[in-house]
């Protein structure tokens, strides 16, 4: 192939749901990515907080627009012949700001060019324009091979949808809540016999309570492996909701493992370990349980990462008892608990 030409792929990705220190929502969002010259674009963006415009929860004709879009098989959305490359992941609104660009045919090769940070009808190149980033030449059949498998094949959607398991119904209540509230399913039960196998298909993870016992554990594992059901299972690190909460986001995390952002985590003599593949902000909170079983809260890091290790100190007031820390991007989330 010609140096000139940049490999074009997609992969799954997502966008970290969770419940923050500050007590607000974030949404979770599948979505897929575009995959230039092996490494996600997103990526190149910094710390970007968006979603392509080929997420899994929009209707399937708005979906299949989308991609058709992208083939140049209809009129493009925008002035100049741009295209959203990735938006808000909250509202898909383009006052709230989106990566567009220049979508093009030179022959049977497709063109990406003239990035840019667009808030209106029309882009300013010079003054928002992502200087560092392309023009990328993609060969027309992998291009279209690509983006064109997603209209042949009817992936399996995301299971966005969490079977939690547990003793204390009321935690479990405000749990589901929690994921509910940030577009993530969740039923309660203790029990899964006799359940069709169709409906144990709707589950992408199961969540057991640190109170349930292996031989229950062992009981809803083998429901789920009779089925031919493939789930993740979470054993809960704690009764924190917004631990849970990561915990199970992790879970759901369907990117390759060699396309995430975050990782690694380690947590253990008073400091926590990071990992980043790019630049990215990080967000790094520390949970704490005290003798009386009440949960403390405590933001310890909030900054931009250059890709690599870091060594961050943790106040030894939030890691004090039993503790643990959660490392949040904008595209994943990883848990540990404090090691001693």
């Amino acid at each position: 192939m010609s140096a000139a030409y940049a490999t074009f792929g997609l992969a799954p990705a997502m966008r970290a749901g969770g419940v923050l220190a500050n007590g607000v929502f974030q949404v979770h969002r599948d979505f897929v990515d575009f995959i230039v010259d092996g490494r996600p674009l997103l990526f190149q963006l910094s710390d970007l907080d968006a979603v392509s415009p080929l997420a899994s929860d929009v209707p399937p004709a708005i979906f299949t627009a989308q991609v058709r879009s992208l083939l140049l098989e209809a009129d493009a959305p925008l002035p100049g012949g741009r295209y959203v490359i990735y938006g808000c992941p909250d509202c898909a609104d383009l006052a709230c700001g989106a990566v567009t660009a220049a979508i093009a045919r030179d022959g049977d090769d497709y063109i990406w060019q003239d990035f840019a940070w667009q808030t209106d009808e029309q882009a300013d190149l010079e003054l928002n324009g992502y200087h560092g980033i392309g023009p990328f030449r993609f060969q027309g059949d992998e291009y279209r091979a690509a983006l064109g498998s997603l209209l042949r094949e009817a992936a399996e959607a995301p299971r966005r949808r969490v079977l939690l398991v547990g003793a204390r119904v009321a935690l479990l209540a405000r749990l589901a809540a929690a994921l509910r509230t940030i577009g993530v399913g969740a039923d309660i039960t203790d029990d899964v016999d006799g359940v069709p196998a169709d409906e144990l298909r709707a589950y992408g993870a199961v969540a057991f309570g640190r109170a349930v016992g292996e031989e229950q554990r062992a009981r809803i594992r083998r429901a789920f492996t009779d089925a031919g059901v493939d789930v993740t299972y979470v054993d809960g690190l704690a009764p924190i909701v917004p631990l849970l909460v990561a915990q199970i986001e992790h879970a759901l995390d369907r990117s390759p493992l060699d396309r995430r952002r975050l990782t690694r985590l380690v947590a253990a003599d008073g400091e926590a370990g990071v990992e980043v593949t790019s630049p990215c902000r990080v967000q790094l909170t520390a949970y704490r349980l005290d003798r009386l079983y009440r949960t403390h809260t405590h933001e310890v890091f909030d900054g931009v990462l250059e890709p690599g290790r870091h060594r961050i100190p943790l106040d030894a007031k939030a890691v004090k008892g039993e503790a643990f820390v959660v490392a949040r991007t904008s595209g994943s989330v990883l848990v540990e608990p404090m090691a001693r």
